[in-house]
């Protein structure tokens, strides 16, 4: 005997088979990953500012989210999220990077260094941003983090670089205000404060 076909039977009919057809494709996918590909550690330890600082972390999380909104590091700002502005920039073993286009699970083995990690344990600014103090080179100060810290980079690979070597290094970081020249004098300034 063959049951009538109702309109409610239809209906849970597509309502299962949608359900197996996805739960198989899930299958399939999750088997047809390579071993290298399949698992992303979740839970990394990061150093940070000298510090060991556990987090759970999504595989597609940025570096920038991961400092601001797990670790409450807020004094890098996300601008742009594309890797254009600079206002980002931390420094990854000591070289200046934009934190909004690395991969978190990626730098769990690097030493990671923002603005926060600048200032000495005794509340001194660096020479970098006691260089910007003195030299009034921020305006709104959005961009400036990312101006320190692209400024250490520079100042620990050339304590004695020219104008031009600064102009260079601080290159990949956008001013709306202009304050270019301003930041380049607080460069030279921290140069001879570190001399």
């Amino acid at each position: 005997m063959n049951p009538k076909l109702s309109r409610r039977r239809f209906i849970k009919g597509v309502i299962y088979s949608s359900a197996a057809a996805a739960s198989g494709g899930a299958y399939y996918l999750a088997q047809a990953q390579s071993p290298g590909n399949a698992i992303v550690e979740r839970l990394v330890t990061l150093n940070v500012n000298g510090r060991s600082r556990p987090v759970d972390v999504a595989p597609n999380e940025t570096l920038a989210f991961t400092l601001r909104n797990k670790l409450g590091l807020t004094g890098l700002k996300v601008a742009c999220n594309r890797g254009e502005c600079g206002a980002c920039t931390v420094l990854l073993n000591d070289e200046a990077n934009y934190s909004c286009s690395i991969l978190t699970h990626t730098v769990k083995d690097r030493d990671i260094l923002t603005v926060e990690g600048l200032r000495g344990a005794d509340g001194q600014l660096s020479a970098v941003q006691q260089g910007f103090v003195e030299e009034l080179a921020p305006q709104c100060g959005f961009c400036t983090p990312g101006q320190v810290m692209s400024a250490t980079a520079l100042l620990r690979a050339n304590p004695n670089p020219s104008r031009e070597q600064a102009r260079q290094a601080l290159a990949g970081n956008l001013c709306r205000c202009g304050a270019y020249d301003h930041y380049l004098n607080g460069v030279m300034r921290a140069a001879e404060l570190l001399s």
